[in-house]
């Protein structure tokens, strides 16, 4: 999505600062796992990782205090470079 056209959408739905759901499916590896935990402050977001039937990807669902769509859109920036992630 068109990252100006998101911002506004998270303008209008969205009070900021606002708890943000992230949720990400990404072909299941350590690497990918650990770079994902590590885009989240530990101490204040709610992390859930589920493995999928045969193990091959794994669901990740971080909900997370963020301060403005800004921030948000710059997460997933930052989660574009994992090979075959998908945003949800």
């Amino acid at each position: 999505m068109d990252p100006i056209a998101f911002k506004e959408l998270l303008e209008q739905n969205y009070t900021w600062p606002s708890i943000y759901m992230f949720k990400f499916v990404c072909p299941a590896s350590n690497e990918n796992i650990a770079y994902l935990e590590s885009l989240f402050n530990s101490e204040t977001a709610e992390i859930h990782i589920r493995s999928s039937s045969k193990g091959n990807f794994v669901s990740v669902t971080a909900k997370e205090m963020m301060m403005s769509p800004e921030k948000v859109i710059e997460r997933y920036s930052q989660v574009r470079t994992i090979p075959g992630l998908l945003s949800l």
